[in-house]
Order: structure tokens, then C-alpha cells, then sequence
């Protein structure tokens, strides 16, 4: 019975104090080989995922509601219009929601958490069983609830198509790989997906600022080169400096991949 107390206090202690904690990440002795290498990471508050979820659509996507993949438009309850030509090829109960989709998927940072790979004291079942895996990184580490709810790797998407995605890396297929979903040209081959040319810039910006900002995540040289080619190629328009300017309003930082650009 005591244990229970204890680790129920525990956990109220833990929540309770996560809320208004800040953490500036200093800027590792690597530099990588990028046009803005030189930009320190900033200090952020802290969102919860469910928290930065709602936000999206309340706070950001509000009067721009098209999906990141398939430019598919969502009206305010995030039902989604497929685009003329899609083809629904899997996961068919998810085709007509709009869904959240993390760009640089949770799995790849979140396997560096002890409490994702071991699991933590606190992560423990009403029968006793413990447990691991993203639920308990979500409950005991605020680093871990920073990253997951950060506005900049977040974007509504075509549920079937954020499902087909997964935590796929993203690669360059050439034509020989049909599209997925018809019209919209998202090729998917094993565990690479290569996503249409619209969203390419989107995509390669939250990557390079996630390598910035966190020191958990790197990407591979191959990846590292992918993504700064599409960020060369595919500049910001007027919507993502729009986007960015309202995530640094809620969040208190901005995406400096975006804003070398913009501003």
C-alpha cells in the first residue's frame, strides 16, 4: 500500500512540474554542413501532444485547411475532400479524415528514451504490469513531450495516406514506383517513401530544424544531403512564412530554415 502512495505522489509531482519547465539545448561541438549551421537552439515551452494537436487546427490551419501530402482541402470538422483521381488503396476507414502527422515520425526520436526502450518506475498498469513504448515517455519525460508536441514538425494529412507513410524514411523512388494514391503522387517502396514535389521544401525544413533544435535526433549524411537539396529547391511560399509566424506566436520560437527566407 505504501509503494502505491509513493509512486502515486510521484507521478503528481512529476506532472505538476513538467508544465512551466524551459530547457535551452546548447548547440553540439558538430557543426553540420548547412546554410544556417550557425543557428543555436532556442529555448521553447513546453506543449503537450494532445495540447499541439488542437492548436493546429484551431490556432494555425484554422483558414488554411489543405493536407501536407495530397493538398487535399478539410473543412472545420477535418473531413476531407479527396482530390479528383485519388485512389484509396489502403486503409480505406481513414481516407476521409484529416490527421496529424508528425513529418519527422516519433518513432525515430523516441527510441532514444530509456523510458520508450526499458520503460520507468511510474509506468505501470492498474493489474500491475508494466509497460514501455510511447505512452510511458509521454507520461515521465518532459524532453520527450516537448518533442512529440513541437508545432513545426506538425501537419494535417490524409488519414490513409499518414497511415501508409508510418515512420517510413523519405527517399528519392523515381517513376518506376507508381504512385500509392493515384493522383497524388506519393510513392511508397518498402520502408522509403518519396512524397510529392509540393511538399518536398515543408518536409526538408522540419527535418533540418529537428537536427538543429534537438540533440536526440541526427540524420544520416544521405539524409542530411536529401534534405538540404529540397530545401535549395522547393523555398517557402507565402502560407509556410504565414505557418511559421503563428507557431512562433504560440510556441515562442521559429523554424530559422523558414524565416532566412521570409524575413
Amino acid at each position: 500500500m505504501k509503494q502505491i502512495v509513493l509512486i502515486t505522489a510521484l507521478a503528481g509531482l512529476l506532472m505538476s512540474c513538467s508544465a512551466p519547465l524551459q530547457y535551452v539545448y546548447p548547440v553540439s561541438g558538430e557543426q553540420h554542413a548547412s546554410p544556417a549551421s550557425n543557428v543555436q537552439r532556442v529555448e521553447q515551452p513546453s506543449l503537450s501532444y494532445p495540447e499541439a494537436r488542437k492548436l493546429i487546427y484551431s490556432d494555425i490551419f484554422y483558414d488554411h485547411r489543405e493536407t501536407l501530402y495530397c493538398a487535399a482541402e478539410f473543412d472545420e470538422h477535418r473531413e476531407v475532400t479527396l482530390p479528383d483521381g485519388f485512389i484509396v488503396s489502403t486503409h480505406q476507414k481513414r481516407a476521409n479524415r484529416a490527421e496529424t502527422e508528425h513529418i519527422v515520425p516519433v518513432e525515430n526520436f523516441g527510441r532514444t528514451f530509456s523510458e520508450w526502450r526499458e520503460g520507468h518506475p511510474l509506468c505501470v498498469h492498474k493489474d500491475g504490469k508494466p509497460y514501455r513504448g510511447r505512452k510511458c515517455a509521454e507520461l515521465t519525460n518532459e524532453e520527450f513531450r516537448r518533442m512529440e508536441g513541437d508545432l513545426h514538425n506538425l501537419y494535417p494529412a490524409i488519414g490513409c495516406v499518414n497511415a501508409a507513410r508510418g515512420n517510413k524514411n523519405f527517399a528519392m523512388l523515381g517513376e518506376s514506383v507508381p504512385s500509392a494514391f493515384g493522383s497524388c503522387e506519393m510513392r511508397i517502396e518498402k520502408s522509403r517513401v518519396e512524397p510529392p514535389e509540393p511538399s518536398r521544401g515543408t518536409i526538408a525544413r522540419a527535418y533540418l530544424y529537428f537536427d538543429r533544435q534537438y540533440k536526440r535526433f541526427s540524420m544520416s549524411r544521405q539524409q542530411r544531403q536529401l534534405m538540404e537539396s529540397w530545401d535549395h529547391m522547393y523555398p517557402p511560399d507565402a502560407w509556410e512564412c504565414e505557418r511559421n509566424e503563428r507557431i512562433r506566436a504560440i510556441q515562442g520560437n521559429g523554424n530559422p530554415f523558414v524565416e532566412r527566407v521570409c524575413r
